[in-house]
Parts: C-alpha cells; structure tokens; sequence
C-alpha cells in the first residue's frame, strides 16, 4: 500500500515522512484545496527527503477552467517542478460544461513529460467521473487520477471508486482520497481495492 500525505510545508513533508508516508503531495494554500508550491519550498522537500515528491501545478483557487494564460503559468510551474526534482506534477483541468479538458491536459501531460501526471479532484467535479476516466485514458503521461469517487469522502465513493479501478485497469493507477486517516486507510484500501491513498492526515496529524 502506498500512503500519499498532502502537505504545505516542509515540517510537515518531513513528519509525514517520519510517520510512515511513502510519497508527498506538496501544495501551498491548502484552505484553498492546493496551489502550487513555490520553488524555494519544492527545492528543500525534495532535496531533503528521501520519499517521492509529486508538486502540485494550480495557478488559482477557485474552478478549474483554466484559460489560455493559466495553461501558459502552469507550463513554468512545471519548468520549475522540473528543475527541482519533482517526481511528478499534480493537476486537473476543465472546460465550461464540466468535462474533462483534453485539449489542454494533453498540451501539458506533454510538456510534463517525462514526468508523471496526476489528474487531481477536479475529476469529481464531473457528473461522472466514471466517463472522464475513460477520457484521461486518451491522454498520455496521466499515470494516475486522484478521486473519492465524485463525493465527500472515499467512504461514500467507493461503489464508483471501484467502477473507475475496473475501467482504469493497469494503466492508470486510481489514488484514493476523501478523508482518508490513519485510523481508516486500511479498511479504504480494502473496500475499493486500491493500491494507494491519498489524504492530509493518513499517517496522523502533522
């Protein structure tokens, strides 16, 4: 099972690492859901851990239909996870009618490249997020789909959950989140089959 811990600082990248996390999600603002980290901050967490450090690449908070400028900032944002080593880049895009923005998630799956892509929870935002499964399964370089299933926790996402591993098959990996704890990782891991999680506390409070 491997733990994904969501983070905003350093100390907390280094405690979670500590405490059993096997790779990080490094945000900044996560009262805003995650942006991206500055290169200060992305340098010293990768430099100075020894797990994986996936960045985030969110130029605003708010929605996630992101306008030709944006797309333009989060090809720096990439230049810049580049740079400092980052393992991957996390981001998520859509159009006006909530679908899935496949245009410009494979302009910047491209760019990324060779890093991997994790198509965040913007996916939830989508009536069915079982349909933009198959939609990112088009694009390649998106190596995972951070999802709880289109709800508020994987608790009650599991039934699509399940729907979106089944069609992902093996090459798109579906990391689980929505309040995901140490207390409940392992029966989250159990009920939907999953081989990796994702949440602010799962492995403790940082």
């Amino acid at each position: 099972m491997i733990k994904e811990a969501c983070v905003e600082t350093f100390e907390e990248a280094k405690l979670a690492e500590k405490q059993g996390a096997n790779r990080i999600e490094l945000c900044s603002d996560l009262a805003n859901d995650g942006l991206t980290p500055s290169f200060n901050l992305m340098s010293r967490t990768i430099s100075e851990l020894k797990i994986p450090i996936m960045a985030m690449v969110r130029p605003r908070a708010g929605n996630f239909v992101h306008t030709k400028k944006e797309v333009e900032q989060m090809k720096k944002d990439i230049d810049a996870a580049k740079q400092a080593g980052a393992a991957g880049v996390v981001f998520g895009l859509l159009t006006p009618d909530n679908k899935i923005d496949i245009e410009n998630t494979r302009i910047l799956a491209e760019y990324a490249n060779p890093l991997p892509v994790t198509f965040h929870k913007a996916i939830d935002e989508l009536g069915n997020p079982v349909e933009g499964v198959n939609d990112l399964l088009e694009i390649e370089g998106i190596k995972r789909i951070l999802t709880s299933g289109g709800k508020p926790t994987a608790l009650e996402g599991q039934k699509v959950i399940r729907e979106m591993i089944k069609i992902a098959g093996d090459k798109i990996t579906i990391l689980v989140a929505g309040k995901v704890l140490d207390s409940n990782v392992s029966e989250i891991q159990k009920i939907t089959g999953t081989e990796e999680l994702h949440g602010r506390r799962i492995v403790g409070k940082l």
